[in-house]
């Protein structure tokens, strides 16, 4: 492989190859106009359940299953792949064309919120729930929160591109990110041996936040990287992954918007929680 050798002022010639090279581009706004639906809820989020995604479609489902109906939302598909997150509605909500996004409809102002960490806290904020109040509870939330949002780009938009979607495989590159990787997974791991969940006793939005990205990864659904970085070493991070998967409301948060995988843990949209239960009969009759 020659060597680069960067100019003096770069400039967008050409697509750089690898899966999401059609969408890449170095300037924002929206691309086309587009429309996005609306449904008969207050809360409307457009999205993928990617792993950002994930986390907010999880939170939802968490704060209904606490008995929180206000928390009803519906849901729609933001189809990364084709440019969908470039339409001029959707650029409107989120001006860094990036899922997730959420219209607040429930009250006189309507609410945009984007950025996962920021609609966490949001929802976290206005139902009460999965933030404790305390001072140094609360810090230690945040600071684990803020830790998966500063952290994430390495893993997803550093290992994960290089391992999983370049168009080529640059040893380097692969090296460089797979060990930052695995320095974090250590760190969860660390704070896993002293503490139930990452904030202490109780389960908040950090690891809401977190699991997503770590916990999927350590299950070896995420790059199939698993054998790679050998996740099975993490055992306190196994631990709380298997934990966390095991709830209910996470279980529904993953298939919310999921377009990629198995038929039957599919939800392209979802409007209510009867979407679920139509899911789960397919699934029994399939």
């Amino acid at each position: 492989m020659s060597e680069y050798t960067p100019p003096k002022v770069w400039k967008w010639e050409s697509e750089n190859g690898g899966e999401f090279a059609s969408t890449n581009r170095p300037v924002a706004g929206p691309t086309h106009d587009a429309k996005l639906p609306r449904g008969e809820h207050p809360l409307q989020l457009y999205s993928l359940a990617t792993p950002n995604g994930v986390k907010v479609t999880v939170m939802l489902e968490e704060l209904l299953a606490r008995g929180h109906s206000g928390a009803e939302y519906d849901a729609y598909v933001i189809d990364i792949r084709t440019g969908a997150q470039f339409g001029s509605d959707f650029v409107d909500i989120n001006p860094n064309s990036k899922i997730p996004a959420l219209m607040d409809y429930s009250s006189p102002t309507p609410t945009r919120i984007f950025e996962s960490g920021a609609i966490l806290m949001y929802l976290a904020e206005k139902f009460g729930e999965f933030l404790p109040s305390d001072g140094a509870a609360r810090a230690e939330t945040l600071s684990w929160l803020f830790w998966q949002m500063g952290s994430a780009p390495y893993l997803g938009g550093g290992f994960g591109h290089f391992y999983a979607y370049a168009p080529m495989k640059i040893e380097y590159c692969i090296d460089r990110f797979a060990m930052e990787t695995k320095r974090q997974l250590d760190v969860l791991d660390r704070r896993l041996a002293e503490s139930a969940y990452l904030a202490g006793d109780d389960y908040t939005i950090a690891d809401i936040a977190v699991w997503p990205w770590y916990g999927v990864l350590t299950q070896g659904k995420l790059y199939n990287a698993g054998e790679f970085l050998d996740v099975e070493s993490y055992k306190n991070v196994r631990r709380w992954t298997e934990e966390i998967a095991g709830r209910e409301a996470v279980k529904r948060g993953r298939m919310v918007n999921r377009i990629h995988g198995e038929p039957s843990e599919q939800l392209h949209e979802r409007h209510d929680a009867a979407d679920f239960d139509t899911k789960t009969q397919d699934k029994v009759q399939g």
